[in-house]
């Protein structure tokens, strides 16, 4: 649901949607969600100072509250 959500607002930003890729490596305390893509798309994702990606990361710890996992969010280029 969490990767779903990540993957469809970054291909609302992003100027390459195909290229837009989500992994999820669960943990036992710690779920981290890659990002990938395009190189071009990667600074629109993580915005002016952080902000896109700090938004991001916002809606994602309201989920922490409801299950009880934390979520890392990492944005790396294809």
């Amino acid at each position: 649901m969490i990767a779903d959500f990540v993957a469809q607002f970054a291909r609302l930003i992003a100027s390459h949607p195909d290229d837009i890729r989500v992994e999820v490596q669960e943990g036992d305390e710690m779920t981290q969600i890659v990002l990938y893509a395009n190189q071009e798309d990667i600074g629109k994702l993580i915005g002016k100072s952080g902000k896109m990606i700090g938004a991001i990361k916002t809606v994602i710890s309201g989920c922490k509250a409801k299950d009880g996992v934390s979520y890392r969010i990492n944005v790396e280029a294809i």
